[in-house]
């Protein structure tokens, strides 16, 4: 059970460039001083076109100095949380959460096989100080497309040394990834977190070779997909509505607006409590969850609205809210 988080006043103490696009921010929170375990998280409320919204982005290293850090990566069809981000300086107040996890790194594994791609990297970087702290036995794989994407590569090497490798897409570089979990022992974990392409192949590679379900373990950023983010309409017969989905909200996001009741928890597309059915789709559906299989997806029967969305057109959906 994921300690209850608290919503704390906080100051920027400091923010490094760690790629183009990449940033890292320091933050000083009032109240008692809470170290985060590896895979922890922040929520960090935000403010897109004049109206307070939460954002979650991964701690960054140690954080046991007084200081919580996360990188934030400003991406082109983001909704606004990291635009808003790299509009603060240094001094700007914040209001920020305490530590939650929903990526803990288990101990006492005999071998750990770490994956990130793209800013994903983010949780993988602390789970790496924390296994080299310990001497245990991993290796961390770090995928990016461009060489200059490889944000935190000089600090994972100087800790991990020859059992960090990286990869540029770019490059003609790529991950072997069936090769790298059958050389993992029998008995060991493999972590991992990066776009839903990369998530895809490494499930469906753990699931080909037979290894158990619960050694495998993810999370994702929910921000990418298979297809351009671009506007769309949805419509829900039940309730008269039909609502326009721009393409810096997320349809989760529009369907509240709207006054549509809505059930969420992660907004990461993991937990599958926002999903609901689809009626009818005259455009392809981008699904971005990971909570539902491939064959499911294949199907469309359902998406889960924090992150999947349609590829252009309109989108009739269900719902259990029968309010007018």
């Amino acid at each position: 059970m994921a300690a209850r988080i608290e919503w704390r006043q906080a100051t920027l103490r400091a923010t490094t460039d760690l790629a183009p696009d990449i940033r890292m921010f320091e933050i000083m929170p009032e109240g008692d001083f809470v170290v985060p375990a590896p895979g922890s998280h922040l929520n960090v409320t935000v403010h897109i076109d004049g109206r307070a919204d939460a954002r979650s982005y991964s701690t960054v290293g140690p954080c046991d100095d007084g200081a919580w850090r996360i990188a934030v990566k400003r991406l082109p069809e983001s909704r606004g949380g990291s635009a808003y981000m790299f509009t603060l300086k240094a001094g700007a107040r914040m209001t920020v959460s305490t530590p939650g996890n929903h990526f803990p790194l288990a101990t006492g594994r005999p071998q750990y096989l770490l994956i990130a791609g793209g800013i994903g990297i983010t949780p993988i970087y602390s789970m790496v100080l924390a296994l080299a702290k310990a001497g245990a036995d991993y290796r961390v794989l770090y995928a990016v497309r461009r060489p200059e994407d490889l944000a935190l590569a000089d600090r994972l090497a100087a800790v991990a040394g020859d059992r960090l490798q990286t990869f540029v897409d770019g490059l003609g570089q790529s991950i072997d990834i069936a090769a790298e979990i059958d050389a993992l022992s029998p008995q060991g974990e493999l972590y991992l977190c990066g776009p839903i392409g990369l998530m895809e192949a490494v499930k469906r590679a753990w699931a080909a070779a037979g290894r158990p379900v619960a050694q495998l373990r993810f999370e994702t950023f929910g921000a990418s997909g298979r297809f351009a983010t671009v506007p769309f309409t949805v419509e829900i017969p039940r309730l008269g509505k039909t609502i326009e989905v721009p393409a810096n909200r997320s349809l989760l996001e529009a369907l509240e607006g709207a006054g549509v009741a809505m059930i969420h928890d992660c907004r990461r597309g993991e937990c599958g409590l926002c999903a609901l059915p689809i009626l009818e789709a005259d455009g392809i559906v981008d699904h971005r969850d990971v909570f539902f299989s491939d064959e499911e997806k294949a199907d469309n029967a359902k998406l889960c609205t924090c992150v999947s969305r349609l590829a252009g057109g309109t989108l009739t959906l269900d719902t259990a809210d029968r309010a007018a």
